[in-house]
């Protein structure tokens, strides 16, 4: 477990971390390196990870620096900054206020980069089940 969660390169447990059969603790880690795997990976799990920055701008440039991109949670009062990490984060959405699996039954949920293809979602399933065809037509009416 230190290896996975970064604890031997400094990274710290705050809450949890442990696995009782098929149960896993929700997990709160603080200061994990950014090489170490956890960090790099999609976590599909209770496992959060808390960062400092000084630079909202730069901190995104890190999340961008990944092979993923499902969702991006954005936690923030300022307007400004939201639309901001709409725009430079390349995440298949951005939620603001509230954890990145936030989701509606009918919006279109997916990712981008090795977060998968395509969407899910009512409008996408549809899309996904409907053969588009065109016809294009000229001079109707002549024989």
């Amino acid at each position: 477990i230190n290896a996975e969660y970064g604890v031997d390169r400094g990274g710290k447990i705050l809450s949890g971390g442990k696995r009782d059969g098929n149960f896993f603790e929700p997990t709160i880690l603080e200061q994990v390196p950014s090489i170490c795997e956890i960090s790099r990976k999609e976590v599909f799990g209770p496992v959060c990870l808390l960062e400092e920055f000084n630079s909202f701008e730069k901190v995104l440039d890190e999340v961008n620096n990944s092979a993923y991109g499902l969702q991006a949670g954005v936690f923030t009062q300022n307007i400004k900054k939201a639309f901001y990490a709409f725009n430079r984060l390349n995440v298949g959405g951005v939620v603001i206020n509230d954890i990145p699996s936030a989701r509606v039954d009918s919006m279109p949920y997916g990712g981008v980069k090795d977060s998968g293809i395509g969407r899910e979602g009512v409008k996408s399933a549809m899309d996904e089940f409907t053969e588009l065809k065109i016809m294009l037509m000229k001079d109707i009416g002549k024989l």
